[in-house]
């Protein structure tokens, strides 16, 4: 077990590394769509790469959520074959957001020997992920409902 100030050294190692063996400039939270962004995700079991959808209107979160969720067939056949979707979906701190997500279990952020592997998986899904949502972004920026 790591003490409070060592795990936060390794955790910074870790982002410091991944940044400069892949030193892209991620979409992240520059969608411009309030409250929706890419997040890159890792601790002690998994790591993940998610797009939330985090609005405080509910209407608006639904939206969102509802244009991406009708682009699923082709977000799992054509980028990622192994997304998840879920509409209403508990943070820790009780938040409820939407999330769409892939991920992959048995990786550890303390363990250096994983890090290239989530390196890798953090690339390759954030790029699929990214390449999807500039190809359909006027769609689902679009609050109107019918598109």
């Amino acid at each position: 077990m790591f003490s409070k100030e060592e795990a936060q050294k390794i955790k910074r190692e870790f982002w410091i590394t991944f940044a400069q063996e892949y030193p892209k400039k991620w979409l992240l939270y520059n969608t411009k769509i309030k409250d929706v962004t890419f997040k890159f995700h890792v601790d002690n079991k998994k790591a993940m790469v998610s797009l939330d959808i985090e609005s405080k209107d509910e209407e608006h979160r639904k939206i969102y959520y509802e244009k991406i969720e009708s682009l699923k067939t082709i977000l799992l056949e054509n980028y990622l074959q192994d997304a998840y979707f879920e509409k209403n979906y508990n943070l820790d701190n009780g938040k409820i957001i939407s999330r769409i997500w892939v991920e992959i279990n048995n990786i550890s952020i303390n363990n250096k020997s994983t890090w290239k592997t989530i390196f890798s998986f953090f690339a390759v899904k954030m790029e699929s992920f990214e390449y999807f949502f500039y190809e359909h972004e006027d769609y689902i920026k679009s609050l109107d409902i019918n598109i």
